[in-house]
C-alpha cells in the first residue's frame, strides 16, 4: 500500500504517509536508519507512482478511515521522496483534497533547481543536516559517490531562502560519530545559515541499519542542545519513543505491513493493538513464517517491521 495511517507524530500531529519511493531507492545508506541499509544507490530522478495513482490511493484511504483526524499528508516513503519525478504533480494533484503537505528530505537533491521547484510547493519540509564536514558525512550519511557535501548544504541554504512554508532541521546524533562539542559547533553553524522555523536533535530510538550504532550520552546531548540554543536556534531534543497510537483498519495484516515499512513497530504496541481486535498472537506468527515481517531487538525493546 503506498498510503498508510494515520501515524502520530510530535512535529506534524496526525499524519497520513505516503510511501512514494518503493524499498528502497536511496541517495544515502545512514549507518541508523530504520528501514536497513540502501540497496538501490541512486540520484537521478525517475517515474516510480503515476501522480494520479497516489492521488487516487489518497482520497480512498481518508474516505476509509472516516472522521479521523488528519493533519498532514506527508511524503516519508522507503527512499528518499526527491527522487521521484512526479512529486510536484503529486503535490499539485493532493492540493485538492484540503490538507496540508509535509516533505521529510534528506537534502541531498536540494541542488537541483527543479527539487527546489518541487518542494517550494509544500507547507511544511525538513531537511537532513547530519554532518559539516566531508568525513562524517561519509561515515553516518554514506552518500552516493556522485554527491558533493558543499553543493548539498548550499542547496539547502538556497532553498531556505525561498521557502515560504515552514522548514525544519533534522540531525541525527550518533555516539562516536558526528557528538562531538568541535563537529555539533560546526552543524549548529551551518544550521544557523539556513535559519529554519525549528532544528530537531534526534537520537536512535529504532533498530539501526548497522550494529553498534547507539545514541549519545545524556551529557552530550545536552552540549549539542545547549550549543544550538547559543547560537539563537530554536533547537528540540528528540530522544524517546514517539507515541505510538497508530491508526489500524480492519484489515489488520495490511495495515501492520504498511506502516512497519517505513516505521518499526514495538512488540508491546502491536500485543495492544490484537487485544483491541480481538486477535491473537498467531496472526503475528503467520506473518513470521510468511516472512512477510521480521523482528529486531533493540535498547532492550523488540521491534517488528515489513521484511523488504
Amino acid at each position: 500500500m503506498i498510503v498508510f495511517g494515520p501515524v502520530p507524530s510530535r512535529r506534524l500531529g496526525q499524519s497520513l504517509g505516503i510511501n512514494n519511493i518503493p524499498p528502497k531507492a536511496c541517495s544515502y545508506s545512514c549507518v541508523y536508519c530504520q528501514i536497513g541499509r540502501t540497496n538501490h544507490m541512486r540520484v537521478k530522478r525517475c517515474t516510480f507512482y503515476k501522480p494520479e495513482e497516489i492521488f487516487a490511493q489518497t482520497k480512498q484511504k481518508l474516505s476509509d478511515i472516516g472522521g479521523e483526524r488528519v493533519d498532514y499528508l506527508s511524503f516519508v516513503p522507503d527512499g528518499e521522496p526527491t527522487l521521484d519525478i512526479h512529486l510536484g504533480r503529486h503535490i499539485d494533484l493532493l492540493r485538492s483534497l484540503g490538507i496540508k503537505i509535509a516533505v521529510i528530505t534528506n537534502a541531498s537533491l536540494l541542488w537541483m533547481d527543479e527539487v527546489k521547484e518541487d518542494l517550494l510547493k509544500a507547507d511544511w519540509v525538513s531537511v537532513k543536516i547530519d554532518a559539516a564536514s566531508h568525513e562524517v558525512w561519509k561515515k553516518i550519511d554514506r552518500p552516493h559517490g556522485a554527491l558533493e557535501l558543499n553543493k548539498v548544504l548550499q542547496g539547502a541554504v538556497d532553498f531556505a531562502k525561498r521557502f515560504q512554508g515552514e522548514l525544519v532541521t533534522e540531525t541525527m546524533l550518533v555516539r562516536g560519530i558526528n557528538d562531538d562539542v568541535a563537529h555539533v559547533k560546526e552543524t549548529a553553524d551551518l544550521i544557523q545559515c539556513i535559519n529554519p522555523n525549528k532544528a530537531y536533535l534526534l537520537v536512535p530510538t529504532r533498530p539501526p541499519a548497522e550494529t553498534g550504532v547507539v545514541k549519545p550520552t545524556a551529557e552530550k546531548l545536552r552540549n549539542a542542545y545547549d550549543i544550538f540554543r547559543q547560537k539563537g536556534i530554536q533547537a528540540e531534543c528528540i530522544a524517546g519513543d514517539e507515541e505510538d497510537s497508530f491508526y489500524f483498519a480492519d484489515d489488520f495484516v495490511n495495515d501492520l505491513l504498511s506502516i512497519s515499512a517505513v516505521h518499526p513497530v514495538r512488540e508491546d504496541v502491536i500485543l495492544n493493538l490484537l487485544e483491541k481486535r480481538g486477535l491473537d498472537w498467531s496472526v503475528i506468527k503467520q506473518m513470521i513464517d510468511s516472512k512477510l515481517i521480521c523482528s529486531y531487538e533493540y535498547n532492550g525493546k523488540r521491534f517488528y517491521k515489513r521484511n523488504l
